[in-house]
């Protein structure tokens, strides 16, 4: 350390000159940021080591009721409790991502990652309605810096696509739970759930809040932000899109509308089911048509956000289950997607288009294995997470009604002729592309550490899943009793 002296009047300063170079001060920046995410991580399992599956009572609860208006609370259940393991597990990896290729204004899109994961899990930690649209729509900000500074050639557009679409669809979310908090006088979901609304009431509560998670999901015609913030997002911001933002809507349906709003919900499933149906169609149609990799993948996402919409209004004990499995298979799966697409194969060759990455397999033996796996995850393929996810959902939706059900279904041929479809493009389809001068290299140690960590969570959980269902079981098997007996309470006027 160089030490010198700054003077101005008889004032003297004594300041440090730090001789670290700027590659060595980014590098401190980027693993001081690293180990931020790691820490939350060890304390999140840590959580769930400690964790009781046999009490459905919020756990590691904090109260603090001197806040105005709003009970400032947080805990866990069985329904959280995964989605924020799987957030404390994609935030790292979303750090590493872009660990070379963002170099300039490092600190503001290290602090956009770190302040993106404070709020998502203070969504799956509220326990007050208010506080769940206060942290639900907290995460904005973060993602339009992220995507508007950090994005590709129209970022701004994408950027104020997603900043608008979102925020117009929560207001009437917004509106929903100040209705409910000025009927029953509280916005606390413990004190929500052992209240009943009168019908007609709960008909409207049930069409805001669910506008506002049909943007999140997204369905079709309200999945225009998606594509875009998609296609011009860092990788970070594609890869916590993808794997985390898009299980918010999941997660709202839980705590805002299967245990709140029992009847609107269950009159309302067939609308669900037809809309969740058309986007099922419609985006795997769109899938197989696509060019562009990341727009490709984007696609897929929202055909299986649309099968665990579907699952999650079944009302049975497995639909929800295999809505959480799906969720969460989707969030390893797709990230491990991003990463392949956008970290590997832009980063070596700047196009996104499949046609210019014919015959990788030549070059990447070893990423095309990995990129391999996680398509054949991604297809619902036995011995995956997404099969058991999927299987379940649609074994929900088939209990719920058969004929949407076998319709649904339709989703696991589509999902394997657009997936195989592009790796057999991207892997194969001839010699190495021409339009390349220089052969590109493999996957690099860091690049291989991201993609195992996905491909091991997605093998291992699919072939032994108890770890995840025994923790939700007691949870889930509660909504569904909650959500019956309160057709026989006796409604607020």
């Amino acid at each position: 350390m160089q030490y010198g002296v700054w003077a101005r009047g008889e004032a003297q300063v004594t300041y440090v000159m730090s001789n670290y170079s700027p590659s060595t001060y980014k590098l401190h920046l980027r693993t001081t940021a690293l180990w931020a995410s790691v820490f939350a991580l060890i304390v999140t399992l840590i959580m769930f080591i400690l964790y009781d599956c046999s009490s459905n009572y919020f756990q590691f609860t904090f109260f603090n009721l001197d806040v105005t208006y709003v009970n400032f609370s947080l805990g866990i259940d069985g329904s959280s409790l995964y989605f924020i393991l799987l957030t404390t597990i994609i935030i790292p990896i979303s750090l590493m991502s872009n660990w070379v290729s963002i170099s300039n204004n490092l600190k503001p899109f290290l602090i956009s990652i770190l302040l993106l994961q404070i709020l998502l899990l203070s969504v799956f930690l509220g326990l007050d309605g208010l506080l769940f649209y206060v942290y639900f729509e907290s995460i904005l900000p973060p993602l339009f810096i992220l995507i508007g500074v950090f994005g590709s050639m129209n970022k701004v557009r994408a950027s104020f696509y997603l900043f608008l679409y979102t925020l117009l669809g929560s207001l009437f979310m917004l509106l929903a739970i100040l209705v409910m908090s000025s009927i029953g006088g509280f916005s606390d979901f413990d004190a929500l759930y052992k209240t009943s609304f009168i019908y007609y009431s709960q008909l409207l509560l049930f069409s805001g809040i669910f506008f506002a998670f049909a943007v999140k999901t997204p369905t079709t015609f309200l999945n225009n932000w998606l594509l875009k913030a998609h296609v011009e997002s860092p990788l970070s911001g594609s890869i916590i899109l993808a794997g985390i933002v898009l299980k918010l809507s999941l997660y709202g349906i839980f705590r805002l509308i299967l245990t709140i709003l029992p009847k609107a919900y269950i009159n309302s499933t067939v609308l669900v089911y037809v809309i969740g149906l058309i986007t099922i169609l419609y985006a795997s149609l769109s899938t197989i048509r696509t060019v562009d990799v990341k727009e490709l993948i984007a696609y897929s996402s929202v055909c299986h956000a649309a099968v665990y919409l579907m699952a999650a209004f079944s009302n049975s004990v497995s639909g929800i289950e295999g809505a959480i499995l799906l969720g969460l298979a989707h969030g390893f799966v797709s990230s491990g997607l991003f990463i392949c697409a956008g970290g590997v194969l832009y980063d070596r060759s700047t196009t996104r288009c499949i046609t210019y990455y014919r015959g990788v397999t030549q070059l990447m033996p070893i990423f095309s294995i990995v990129f391999f796996v996680l398509c054949l995850g991604n297809c619902g393929v036995p011995l995956t997470l997404n099969f058991i996810g999927e299987f379940m959902s649609l074994y929900g939706i088939l209990e719920r009604h058969i004929l949407f059900g076998a319709l649904a279904s339709s989703s696991i041929i589509l999902s394997a002729a657009y997936t195989i479809y592009m790796f057999n493009r991207t892997a194969f389809s001839g010699s190495y592309s021409k339009y390349f001068v220089t052969n590109i290299p493999d996957v690099n140690k860091r690049e291989f550490y991201m993609l195992l960590t996905l491909v091991i969570f997605t093998v291992i959980f699919g072939i032994y899943s108890a770890p995840i269902l025994d923790g939700i079981h007691y949870s889930t098997t509660t909504l569904i009793y909650s959500s019956s007996s309160l057709l026989f309470i006796v409604p607020l006027t």
